[in-house]
């Protein structure tokens, strides 16, 4: 009987390092079973950072309602933009790609454009049609900056020299506009000559 006990116990020595050697080389279970986890906590947080951007546009209309005038429809273009920015923001956490991140930078344009044009509506006159060019500078060439990082990421050397060329032209262009409207409140030689240096200036 102790000669059995031996014999078994032996055995069970013997085959204990092959068990563990075995746990060790098993791989930890992955393929859509992982992905899936993965992808139910995106959805998580995706949803709670909209429900927080849900507050945060709530809560600041309800500050933007205790103003008057320009200075609330500002506070309410502002709400708005940064409303729409943090959507688009939880858009690219949860997806990751490069077509969430490009919307995201271009709603921010638009949202500094909305806040930047509703601030013009202050002003009467040359003064408010200077600003708003000025602020549709801003956003072309904020956009422009964009779309060139945008060709970087996804196109060609040749896509992105395109990107770059009708950048560079669409920003002069909206340059040349808005330091043309300056010279509208000139007038007799002083108009004319500003409109030439202007022309001359971005080359039209």
């Amino acid at each position: 009987m102790k000669s059995i006990q031996r014999l078994t116990l032996c055995c069970v020595l013997a085959c204990a390092p092959l068990g563990i050697a075995h746990a060790q080389l098993t791989p930890a279970p992955t393929g859509p079973a992982g992905a899936s986890t993965s992808n139910d906590t995106k959805r998580a947080a995706y949803d709670s950072a909209v429900k927080q951007a849900d507050s945060d546009y709530k809560a600041a209309k309800d500050k933007c309602d205790a103003m008057k005038g320009n200075a609330r429809d500002v506070c309410r273009a502002q709400a708005k933009g940064d409303y729409s920015v943090a959507k688009a923001n939880a858009t690219v956490d949860r997806d990751g790609t490069e077509a969430a991140r490009n919307r995201a930078a271009k709603e921010r344009a638009e949202a500094d454009y909305g806040v930047a044009k509703t601030k013009c509506d202050a002003m009467k006159g040359n003064d408010k049609d200077s600003c708003v060019k000025d602020a549709k500078a801003a956003y072309t060439r904020a956009k422009g900056a964009e779309d060139v990082s945008h060709a970087k990421a996804t196109g060609t050397a040749k896509d992105v020299s395109e990107a770059r060329r009708d950048a560079a032209k669409d920003t002069n262009d909206a340059n040349y506009k808005a330091a043309k409207e300056r010279c509208d409140a000139m007038s007799g030689d002083a108009k004319t000559t500003c409109q030439n240096d202007v022309a001359a200036k971005f080359k039209k």
